[in-house]
């Protein structure tokens, strides 16, 4: 049998030689063609061009490598999660928001959170000025979250939360309030974002310099694998990676590289890859190239198998499984032509999809303007369910398969992939990578060369370099910020701190700050305990940049 395969691949190459020098003069669009991560696209692929043995390299749903899913039933058993990213302005407002979405059909809750929180500030620190519930909800004490969740049944409702550098601290606000409505901490589900090595990277919205905000991390990790087993504590992130320039290869190469990080953190501690990779989970960007986007999550899936079990050392299934949320690529939005962004999001949706994503966010045409208004966000989420229910595309598992060009692109992912996290380790890992600046530079020189192709008019964008219209700006409805919104924040805390009890306040603030001295002392029980008490978010975190300051950037361009 081998011999015949042999034989055949051997006349398919004589044949496909023979086609392209048939074709060798014919006029093309342009002189070569390739992925956005510089791989070469030929004319056609052929079984000749894939070297797969599938029981090694696909297999089946549910079985390592897990190429083709990570569940033996994927979407025909149970459709992704279509978990709308939402929050702005007061607790109140984004509550109705999410109210609305749920009504709409959505199936998990994703809560955006203003620059002020993410950054540790509550709303009436003057860092704070002009910020608060601007990009996202202002939550500075459990008072807010009490408001942000009310009449959310936190036992039934999937909750995700970006954020990261306090995101212990919105943590324990969510805990507080579960424990506060009788809800056991054991029926929660959800996932905190907590993944500060990419805020050192590609966001920037750090605050604490690298060992203790890993600390943190681990934290929060070792916190829920004890206590709240169906939340995910990480959520290791390439999105905002891929946001801010890196290419598909990059986004997978320093997302897994970043997650060794961690999980050696964590064993540190004494937790294993197989306590806490079925906790683990991860979030990466679709972008336009629908062919190279598809065959990058699974090449991911299969690289993260192999890499948990040949260099963690897991031995559980479930501690090798890459379960992963996916967002459409912001950045690739643009303001002009604002109803052309239907038609991108459709097509990474779709992407994200047939490469087999858990959970699913796809963003609102009007993002590259403002804050999306309820229209546009019900257009993006039933965006996702016509793909569910009306297309087709989840009634087979991995229905790409065997397609010669996917199998070539998932594999040359994997091989690319792998070979950057291999230069990263042997620097001393993403650490030492992120210390050196190596990985801010890589991205910044993808970021160039997508911007000078952009520019020449190589790659070409609808609307923006090509195909341009005379437009004023679009006619759609628009979704305003009250200003007041700051003042009436301001306000509730000044009142939370005039009833509260100052004493304990001030009494479990000096017992977190005793604990952050200590490396080995855990604080997310502090954390639970003090928000429970109406210690705000900026008092928390003030109390820790007294003791850890506060990262300062290296130069790396």
């Amino acid at each position: 049998m081998a011999a015949e395969v042999r034989i055949q691949e051997a006349e398919i190459r004589q044949a496909q030689r023979r086609w392209q020098e048939a074709i060798r003069d014919a006029p093309q669009r342009r002189p070569r063609f390739e992925t956005p991560s510089g791989i070469p696209l030929e004319p056609l692929y052929t079984p000749a061009d894939v070297e797969i043995d599938y029981l090694r390299d696909l297999g089946f749903p549910g079985e390592f490598p897990f190429t083709r899913g990570i569940y033996r039933t994927m979407y025909r058993g149970r459709l992704w999660t279509m978990r709308q990213y939402a929050g702005y302005a007061t607790a109140e407002e984004s509550n109705r928001r999410y109210r609305y979405l749920l009504a709409q059909g959505q199936t998990g809750l994703s809560v955006a959170f203003d620059l002020p929180t993410q950054l540790g500030y509550d709303a009436d620190h003057p860092m704070a000025h002009g910020e608060v519930g601007r990009v996202g909800v202002s939550i500075c004490s459990l008072e807010d979250m009490r408001r942000l969740l009310d009449g959310i049944p936190l036992d039934r409702v999937s909750l995700s939360m970006t954020i990261n550098a306090p995101a212990a601290i919105l943590l324990a606000m969510v805990l507080a309030l579960a424990r506060e409505q009788g809800v056991d901490w054991k029926q929660l589900r959800g996932t905190v974002q907590n993944d500060i090595l990419k805020e050192y990277v590609a966001r920037g919205l750090y605050i604490f310099p690298p060992e203790p905000s890993m600390r943190l991390a681990v934290d929060v990790m070792a916190f829920c694998h004890r206590h709240v087993p169906n939340w995910n504590p990480i959520s290791i992130s390439g999105y905002h990676i891929r946001e801010a320039g890196a290419t598909a290869v990059q986004e997978v190469a320093f997302t897994f590289a970043h997650a060794l990080e961690y999980v050696r953190a964590a064993a540190r501690t004494g937790l294993s890859i197989d306590d806490i990779g079925p906790q683990l989970s991860f979030f990466f960007n679709a972008h336009n190239h629908f062919l190279e986007e598809v065959a990058k999550f699974r090449a991911a899936r299969r690289l993260w198998a192999r890499l948990a079990r040949d260099r963690l050392g897991a031995t559980r299934p479930e501690a090798m499984m890459l379960r992963f949320h996916v967002q459409t690529g912001g950045s690739t939005l643009t303001a002009q032509q604002p109803e052309n962004n239907i038609i991108r999001v459709t097509i990474q949706a779709l992407a994200a999809i047939l490469g087999g994503c858990q959970s699913l966010h796809t963003n609102a045409m009007d993002e590259a303007l403002w804050l999306p208004t309820e229209k546009s966000a019900r257009v993006a989420l039933r965006t996702q369910q016509i793909l569910a229910y009306e297309s087709g595309v989840a009634d087979t598992i991995d229905p790409l398969a065997g397609s010669y060009v996917i199998e070539h692109l998932t594999a040359e992912i994997e091989r690319r992939a792998r070979e950057e996290i291999d230069r990263i380790e042997a620097m001393g890992g993403a650490l030492r990578a992120i210390e050196t600046g190596y990985i801010q530079r890589a991205i910044a020189e993808s970021a160039y060369q997508a911007q000078q192709a952009i520019e020449s008019g190589e790659q070409i964008i609808v609307g923006v370099n090509a195909f341009q219209i005379e437009e004023e700006r679009p006619e759609l409805e628009r979704l305003k910020v009250d200003p007041a919104i700051e003042e009436a924040q301001r306000a509730r805390l000044q009142a939370l701190r005039a009833r509260r009890d100052g004493e304990r306040v001030s009494a479990l603030l000096s017992r977190i700050e005793e604990a952050a001295r200590r490396p080995e002392e855990p604080l997310m029980p502090l954390f639970v305990e003090a928000v429970a008490a109406d210690a705000t978010l900026g008092e928390i975190c003030g109390v820790l940049r007294r003791v850890w300051g506060e990262y300062q950037p290296p130069e790396v361009l």
